[in-house]
C-alpha cells in the first residue's frame, strides 16, 4: 500500500472521528478559540504598547544648554562628538535665534515677559542640543559624557537637564522591560493551559474509541495507522479554531474592540493606535501566527495524549 494511500486514509479517518465525536470536538475547538483570541489580543496589545513606547522614547531625552557666549564651533564640536557615540540615536541642534523664536511663541500671550525681553536689547538664550538615545538605559552614559565636557570648561555647555528627566527615563525603561516580560509570561501560561485542555480532550476521544482501536490492533493495523487519526483530529481542532478567530477578528476589531481588551479608555494610553488598521495591514502575520499556533497546539496536545494513553 502506497504512502499516499495511507495518508489519505488516515486523514479521512481523522476527519470522520472529528465529526463523529460531536460535542467533544466542539469543546476542543471552543477552548482553542479562547486561547487563540488571547494570542491575538496579546499581539495587538504588544503592538499598541510598542508604538506608545516608541512615541515616549522620542519625547524623553537629554538637552544640553549652551552659554549665550558659546560659539557655533563649540556647539558643533559637541554635536559631532555626541553623534559618534554608539548609544546616541539622534542629536537635534537648536540655534540661539531659533531658541528665541520658540520662546516668543510659547509666551505669545504674556506681554509682560515679551516686553521685558525686548528691553534687554539682546538675545539672552543660548543654543541647545536635544539628544535621544537608542535605549532608555543609555541616557546615563550620555549624561556622563556631557558632564565631562562641561567640566572641561571649553565646550561652552551651561547645563545638562538629565537630572530633571531622570525619573521619567527610568520609569520608561521599567515599563519597557515589564511589558516585554509580562507578554512572554502570558503567552507561555496560555500555551500550557491550552495544551493541558486539548490533551484531556484527546484522552477522552481515545477512551470513546477504545473498542474500534482494539479491533484495529487485532487485525494488525500499523503503529501510526492507529495513532494518525487522532493527530489529524488535533490538527482539525486547531485549524477550525484558527479560521473562526481570523474571521471574527474583522467585525470585532471594526465595531467592538473592547472584546479583545482595547476599550476606549485604553486609547488614552495607546494614543492614536488603530487596532483594526493594524490587523488589516498585518493580516498575513496574523494568519500564519494564529493558524500555526492553532495547528501546533492541536497536534502537540494530540501527540502527547496519544503517547500517554494509547499503548501499543
Amino acid at each position: 500500500m502506497s504512502l499516499w494511500t495511507n495518508v489519505k486514509r488516515v486523514s479521512r479517518y481523522g476527519f470522520i472521528g472529528f465529526i463523529r465525536n460531536g460535542l467533544v470536538s466542539v469543546a476542543a475547538v471552543f477552548i482553542l478559540i479562547i486561547a487563540l483570541f488571547f494570542q491575538a489580543n496579546l499581539m495587538i496589545s504588544n503592538a499598541a504598547m510598542t508604538q506608545t513606547l516608541e512615541e515616549l522614547k522620542q519625547k524623553v531625552g537629554i538637552t544640553a544648554y549652551f552659554q549665550p557666549t558659546a560659539t557655533e564651533d563649540q556647539v558643533m564640536a559637541t554635536k559631532q562628538a555626541l553623534e559618534a557615540l554608539p548609544e546616541v540615536a539622534l542629536v537635534t541642534y537648536t540655534s540661539r535665534d531659533q531658541a528665541l523664536a520658540d520662546f516668543r511663541e510659547r509666551h505669545a500671550n504674556d506681554q509682560l515677559t515679551l516686553q521685558a525681553l525686548d528691553e534687554l536689547g539682546e538675545n539672552p538664550l543660548g543654543a541647545s542640543l536635544d539628544v535621544q538615545a537608542k535605549e532608555p538605559s543609555q541616557y546615563e552614559t550620555i549624561a556622563t559624557f556631557l558632564d565631562a565636557r562641561q567640566t572641561e570648561g571649553t565646550s561652552g555647555i551651561d547645563k545638562v537637564n538629565y537630572s530633571d528627566n531622570r525619573l521619567a527615563i527610568e520609569r520608561l525603561g521599567a515599563i519597557i522591560d515589564s511589558s516585554q516580560k509580562n507578554g512572554i509570561t502570558k503567552e507561555i501560561i496560555l500555551g500550557i493551559c491550552a495544551l493541558i485542555i486539548v490533551f484531556n480532550t484527546i484522552r477522552l476521544t481515545i477512551y470513546t474509541a477504545r473498542d474500534e482501536i482494539g479491533v484495529m490492533n487485532l487485525v494488525g493495523a500499523g503503529h501510526w495507522y492507529v495513532r494518525g487519526p487522532f493527530l489529524v483530529g488535533g490538527m482539525f481542532y486547531g485549524l477550525i479554531a484558527a479560521v473562526i478567530v481570523l474571521v471574527l477578528m474583522y467585525p470585532i476589531l471594526r465595531f467592538y474592540p473592547v472584546l479583545i481588551g482595547l476599550d476606549p479608555t485604553a486609547e488614552i494610553l495607546f494614543g492614536s493606535f488603530d487596532s483594526f488598521g493594524y490587523y488589516i495591514d498585518n493580516f498575513v502575520l496574523f494568519f500564519f501566527s494564529i493558524v500555526g499556533a492553532g495547528i501546533g497546539l492541536g497536534v502537540v496536545s494530540s501527540y502527547l495524549s496519544v503517547r500517554r494513553y494509547l499503548k501499543m
